[in-house]
C-alpha cells in the first residue's frame, strides 16, 4: 500500500486505499493482545475472584464493542480518521482540536506504559546492566522511529508479534494446567486489595476507551461494515477474554499482579521475548494514532499541515520521557481517568453522526468526490459538544453507583441530544416570530 506524505493524516483514505479483513484485524489484535491488557487482566485476577473478574470483563467489554462499532463503521463509511470526523460530528473546525490533543496526550500515556514495561524485561533480559533509564530511552526512540514509516511498518510487527504473543498465552495455559488445578484457581481466594465490579469495569473499559474512540483511526481502511464488526469483535474477544482469562488465573496462582514476573516465571526467556515483542506491537499503534490526532490538530487550528514523521518523531520523544519519569507508578489511577474521560466524547459523536445526522448530507456530497466538506460547513466550536462532554464527565467521577464509563457515556449522549433539539426549537420560535 502506497503512503501519502501524512499518511491520510489530514484527508479522507480513498477507497483503492483500503485493505483487506485479515490485515486490520490482525492489527487491531494486536493492539487489544498487549502487556497494557496481561497487567489488567492480573491486576483483576489479584483483587477480585475468578468469576467477578470475568463479569467486570463483561460489561467493560460491551461498553467497548459499542463505542468501537459505532465510530468504526461511520470510519469506514467516511475515511475520515478519529479528529477529522469529530469536526463533522459535533465538535467543529476548533472543537475537534479539543478532542484530537486528549486522545494523543492518552495515547502517549499508554505508550509510557508499555514502554516501561518493555524497559523493565530489556533491562533483565541484561541482567540490569543497562539500567531502567537507559533502556526505556532506548526502546522508545526505536519504536517511534519504526513508526515514522507509517501504516505499512504496523502490518509487518503484527504479522510477527501477534503469532508469538499468542504461542506464549498458550504455552502458559498449559503450563497452568500442568502446575494448577484449573477449577480450585477459578474458586480460590485473591489476596490483594478488593475492588467492587463498577470500579473493575470501569478499569477494564479504561483499558481501551482510548483505543475505542480512536477506532476510527482502524476502521477507516475496513472495506464496509461488516469488516469493522469482525475487526472489533474479533479483538475484543481474543484480547478482553482469552488474555484476560489467562492473567486471571495467573494472577491467582501466583498471587501476584507484576507482569514480568508472571511471563518469565512460566514461559522463561520465551516469555520475555513475547513480552518485548507485544510490548513494541501495541506501541506502534499507541504512536500512530496519536501521530494523526495531533497532525489534525495543527491543521485546524492553523491551517498548515506538519510532516507525519515529525510529528511522529516528537510524540515519540514525549512519551520515551514519560516511561522514564515513572508512569507505571499511577497507573490504576491513569485507567480511571480515561474511563470517564473518554466516553463523553464518543458518547456526543455518536448521537450525532447516527441520530441527530447533523453533517450527513455534506459528508454525503463531498464524499463521491473523496474531499473534505468546507470548514464554513461546521462551526468552529461546538459548544453544545463541549458542554456534554463537561458534564458526561463530571457524572462519571462523582456518581457512586453503576459502572463510571457507562454513566459518563449516556450523560453526555443524552446531555447533547437534548441541548441540540432544544437549540433547533429555540432557533424555529425565533424565526416564527420574526415572521409573524
Amino acid at each position: 500500500m502506497e503512503q501519502t506524505k501524512n499518511d491520510y493524516s489530514c484527508s479522507r483514505v480513498p477507497p483503492g486505499e483500503r485493505c483487506g479483513l485479515f490485515k486490520v484485524t490482525l492489527i487491531r489484535i494486536g493492539a487489544t493482545t498487549a502487556l497494557g491488557q496481561f497487567l489488567i487482566g492480573a491486576m483483576l485476577g489479584h483483587s477480585l475472584t475468578f468469576y467477578q473478574a470475568l463479569l467486570a470483563t463483561l460489561l467493560g467489554s460491551l461498553i467497548l464493542e459499542f463505542v468501537s462499532f459505532g465510530l468504526g463503521v461511520a470510519a469506514a463509511r467516511e475515511g475520515l480518521s478519529t479528529s477529522l470526523l469529530a469536526r463533522w460530528c459535533g465538535f467543529g473546525q476548533i472543537g475537534s482540536v479539543l478532542i484530537g490533543v486528549p486522545i494523543a496526550v492518552s495515547l502517549l500515556g499508554w505508550f509510557g506504559v508499555q514502554n516501561a514495561i518493555l524497559a523493565q524485561g530489556l533491562d533483565f533480559a541484561f541482567a540490569g546492566q543497562l539500567g531502567f533509564a537507559w533502556s526505556a530511552a532506548l526502546t522508545g526512540m526505536s519504536i517511534t522511529l519504526l513508526v515514522s514509516f507509517g501504516f505499512r511498518a504496523l502490518g509487518w510487527i503484527a504479522f510477527l508479534a501477534v503469532p508469538l504473543f499468542f504461542l506464549v498465552v498458550g504455552w502458559i495455559a498449559l503450563d497452568l494446567i500442568r502446575e494448577y488445578n484449573p477449577v480450585e484457581l477459578m474458586f480460590s481466594v485473591p489476596n490483594g486489595e478488593p475492588m467492587s465490579i463498577g470500579f473493575a469495569a470501569t478499569v477494564v473499559a479504561g483499558g481501551c476507551i482510548a483505543g475505542a474512540v480512536a477506532a476510527a483511526d482502524m476502521g477507516r481502511y475496513c472495506q464496509n461494515g461488516k469488516h469493522v464488526f469482525w475487526m472489533i469483535t474479533s479483538s475484543i474477544l481474543v484480547g478482553e477474554f482469552v488474555v484476560n482469562i489467562v492473567a486471571i488465573l495467573i494472577a491467582h496462582a501466583l498471587g501476584t499482579a507484576d507482569v514480568l514476573t508472571a511471563m518469565t516465571h512460566t514461559a522463561g526467556w520465551l516469555g520475555l521475548l513475547a513480552l518485548l515483542l507485544s510490548a513494541v506491537k501495541v506501541n506502534d499503534l499507541n504512536l500512530y494514532s496519536s501521530s494523526l490526532a495531533i497532525a489534525s490538530a495543527v491543521e485546524g487550528i492553523s491551517g498548515r499541515r506538519w510532516g507525519y514523521k515529525t510529528i511522529t518523531i516528537a510524540l515519540g520523544t514525549c512519551g520515551t520521557g514519560l516511561s522514564v519519569l515513572g508512569i507505571l507508578d499511577g497507573f490504576q489511577q491513569f485507567l480511571m481517568l480515561l474511563g470517564v474521560v473518554f466516553p463523553p466524547i464518543a458518547g456526543v459523536m455518536l448521537c450525532d453522526y447516527y441520530l441527530l445526522r447533523t453533517s450527513r448530507p455534506i459528508l454525503d456530497h463531498t464524499r463521491a468526490r473523496n474531499a473534505l466538506p468546507p470548514s464554513s460547513s461546521t462551526p468552529t466550536i461546538g459548544w453544545n459538544a463541549i458542554a456534554a462532554c463537561l458534564v458526561g464527565t463530571v457524572m462519571g467521577a462523582t456518581l457512586d453507583c453503576g459502572i463510571a464509563s457507562l454513566n459518563s457515556l449516556l450523560t453526555s449522549m443524552g446531555g447533547y441530544g437534548l441541548l441540540c433539539v432544544g437549540q433547533r426549537r429555540l432557533i424555529r420560535l425565533r424565526s416564527v416570530k420574526k415572521n409573524t
